[in-house]
């Protein structure tokens, strides 16, 4: 959704012409991932941070767009609501210690955001949920008035033709209904994007998604929303029901927005760009003149604006991307994975998933069969609900039926296994075992971020009303996360 775009209204033949071009777009894309050579070159890792404007009593301050007038920095971008903001990493090489340099970005943009925040008494937190947003945080006077956004929330509104309803279950319950995809912005991630060769697309695609559950679970940093305790990693759930546009008729079987995927890919990375192509209607029918076909024949590189704007309004937890930079390349975007609780905590989630997809790619084929898709999506769905206390479903060669394990005992039968791999991709030691000490951490204590704000919350609660205890949680959180503290060791 990094594309900005100029117009918010768009007539019937707009995604006619629209509809054409990304057929064109994907025609393209197939002459290109034929090209002998395409995407060759040196791993990167990138990353994306998605941050809370807070006040001086931690309630959501909206003042998005002072800031980036502010600082005209290029790598800060706005988000759907006014008291959020992105900051886009320069992408490192892997090979040039991409962790650390990441980890030195991030903490110097933080300052230098909050030193400018301070003007109107602010400042960011990365974090999952917000604990102190309310309700009338969200609606149209919370948004962000650029055009892309109005079209959004336009377009999907529009699609679902009704109330969006937000029903999640946990400690205690939470159900609602909006009338418009402003929730959507309670979510901040962290997303990781991974320079992937062509030929391996597949089956680190695929690597990923079996092991980003695990991930999840050592991750999770949002267990509370308006103050009801939910899931351990509540974005999830949040996420796809804030902007899920399906009309409310089970005759009408079509896949949601935002989920974790259809099936396991066979071949590469078309298949993604494929299924997004003709499985989701269009919400942005914003087309430009390229002929990328006439580009891909000759030799050169087309944009493929309309894919990369169209992929850019389907939202799957491990999405593919195509960038036409320097001829083109492949990346997997990381993205289920929340801000916070502090940057070193957010790299070492990062160092954890790639380690654990490169460990998993080299069989990923011939364990498939052993896990059907849906075992996959559910272990997804549990370990948000639960974090580290999930049991999920982990094949094996050696199976004759499921078996299921807990979180920590798979971690720690893998985990010594992750530096080696981590290794052979390019990636430096000193760089990436003090990340893997952080998770060892985590692993020992069973201290997610989510754990951490549930059991303060629980102790401040014997002293104060539920209000202040979210505030004072959070105030201590960003002492901590201030400091760049791993949450295990958070008191």
């Amino acid at each position: 959704m990094g594309l900005e775009i100029d117009n918010t209204d768009f007539s019937e033949d707009d995604f006619k012409k629209f509809s054409s071009r990304l057929r064109a777009n994907l025609k393209a894309l197939e002459i290109l991932l034929a090209r002998p050579g395409f995407g060759e070159g040196d791993l990167s890792f990138g990353a994306e941070l998605e941050l809370y404007i807070v006040d001086s009593e931690a309630r959501p301050l909206h003042i998005n767009q002072e800031i980036i007038a502010a600082l005209d920095d290029p790598q800060l971008t706005l988000e759907l609501n006014r008291y959020n903001l992105e900051y886009n990493f320069r992408p490192s090489l892997i090979k040039d210690s991409c962790f650390s340099a990441t980890q030195e970005e991030a903490l110097a943009a933080i300052a230098k955001i909050n030193n400018c925040a301070k003007q109107w008494d602010g400042q960011v937190v990365p974090i999952g949920i917000l604990p102190t947003l309310q309700q009338s945080d969200t609606g149209y006077h919370a948004m962000t008035p650029l055009p892309r956004f109005e079209a959004l929330t336009k377009e999907l509104t529009d699609i679902r033709g009704g109330p969006f309803t937000i029903a999640i279950e946990g400690e205690d319950a939470l159900q609602l209904a909006m009338d418009d995809v402003t929730l959507e912005g309670a979510n901040t991630s962290f997303q990781v994007h991974l320079r992937v060769p062509t030929p391996e697309f597949a089956d680190f695609y695929n690597a990923v998604q079996l092991v980003t559950p695990l991930v999840v679970a050592m991750a999770a940093n949002s267990p509370t929303l308006f103050g009801h305790r939910l899931w351990q990693e509540t974005r999830i759930p949040l996420f796809k029901q804030s902007i899920d546009c399906r009309p409310n008729d089970s005759l009408h079987p079509i896949p949601a927005r935002v989920n974790f995927g259809n099936n396991w890919i066979r071949d590469g990375a078309f298949e993604l760009f494929a299924e997004a192509a003709l499985l989701y209607r269009p919400i942005l029918p914003d087309s430009e003149e390229e002929d990328p076909v006439a580009i891909a024949r000759a030799g050169g590189t087309p944009q493929l604006h309309e894919l990369r704007l169209h992929q850019g309004s389907i939202w799957l937890w491990n999405r593919p991307v195509f960038d036409p930079v320097d001829g083109g390349h492949l990346r997997i975007e990381l993205r289920a994975f929340p801000a916070g609780p502090s940057i070193v905590d957010m790299l070492a989630n990062a160092a954890l998933a790639i380690g654990l997809a490169k460990l998993m790619q080299p069989t990923i084929r011939e364990l498939l069969p052993a896990i059907p898709f849906t075992y996959c999506t559910a272990n997804f769905y549990r370990a948000a609900q639960r974090g580290m206390d999930a049991d999920l479903y982990w094949p094996s060669l050696k199976q004759n039926q499921p078996e299921y394990f807990s979180v920590p005992e798979i971690l720690e039968r893998l985990l010594p296994q992750i530096p080696e791999q981590l290794s052979s991709m390019g990636f430096i030691e000193s760089d990436f075992n003090p990340l893997l000490e952080v998770i060892k951490e985590r692993l020992a204590t069973r201290q997610t971020g989510a754990q951490w704000q549930l059991n303060k919350l629980l102790d401040l609660r014997e002293s104060m009303p539920r209000r202040d205890a979210l505030t004072n949680m959070l105030q201590q959180y960003q002492v901590n996360s201030a400091a760049n503290i791993p949450v295990a060791q958070w008191r």
